[in-house]
């Protein structure tokens, strides 16, 4: 069983610790500390009354951020023109069923990723980094990507040209792309393609139970399943649902926009 030393796990422990010190000194220490003959209370030591303070505040964000729903926020610009940098999102937990907090282990099934669902999960070849990309296959499909071309069950996936753009990577540069509408076998979404790419990340593979292929929608600047794989499920952290909040004044008007 994995354990991920990140922020889950020192909330868990904290948790875990304040709770033990509220409980025994309810149970114990108060009443030796406060006999019934006394007349005036003893003034708690500082590390019960930090716990008895903090232990509330601490599980409910445990809670909610186990269980429930969990910001995040986007480092690169890998899913543009879905998500730009400095976009903060709001990630259901709950949408591929409840894990628990640190060893990640599944305990209520209630749902599964479909084609088109933006996804948080722990980067396969090193757990402890988050990524978002976008599912594109299933478990049981055949997916292949040539020449810049997707291909899903032997069928491919059609890409209308609606706009070209230009955005500014993480590193300054100047980038020219061609928005396109994708539609996934029913799902349709932006992504964008750049100018005079030569095609990167060739693959074919049949998708085995319990695993997804992602694929950025910067499809030509990302780092996804064509290069390290597939998701396994145990590694799923939850679906995107919408932005609240954004770095950056020239694009406050993306506060609150669903991801699709």
């Amino acid at each position: 069983m994995e354990i991920d030393f990140d922020f889950s796990f020192y909330l868990t422990v904290a948790t875990l610790l304040t709770g033990v010190i509220y409980a025994l000194d309810k149970l114990l220490w108060e009443k030796k500390r406060n006999p019934k003959e006394q007349e005036e209370a003893v003034k708690e030591p500082a590390v019960i009354e930090f716990s008895k303070s903090f232990f509330p505040v601490l599980l409910l964000v445990l809670v909610i951020r186990s269980f429930i729903a969990e910001p995040f926020r986007i480092p690169s610009g890998s899913m543009i023109p879905t998500l730009l940098v400095g976009d903060f999102l709001v990630v259901s937990k709950y949408s591929y069923g409840i894990r628990l907090p640190v060893v990640n282990k599944k305990i209520i099934e209630i749902g599964q990723p479909e084609r088109g669902d933006v996804v948080v999960f722990r980067y396969p070849e090193d757990p402890s980094i988050d990524f978002i990309k976008r599912i594109v296959g299933l478990p049981g499909d055949v997916v292949q990507y040539i020449d810049n071309e997707l291909y899903i069950n032997g069928e491919q996936i059609e890409q209308k040209f609606l706009h070209e753009s230009a955005y500014t990577d993480v590193n300054g540069r100047i980038h020219k792309a061609l928005i396109m509408q994708e539609n996934l076998l029913g799902f349709e979404h932006q992504m964008q393609e750049h100018k005079g790419s030569r095609g990167m990340g060739n693959t074919s593979v049949k998708i085995p139970e319990g695993h997804y292929f992602a694929l950025g929608d910067n499809r030509d600047h990302s780092k996804d399943s064509r290069f390290w794989g597939m998701v396994p499920d145990e590694n799923l952290v939850g679906k995107a649902q919408f932005i609240w909040m954004h770095l950056g004044f020239e694009n406050l008007n993306r506060i609150g926009t669903k991801i699709k």
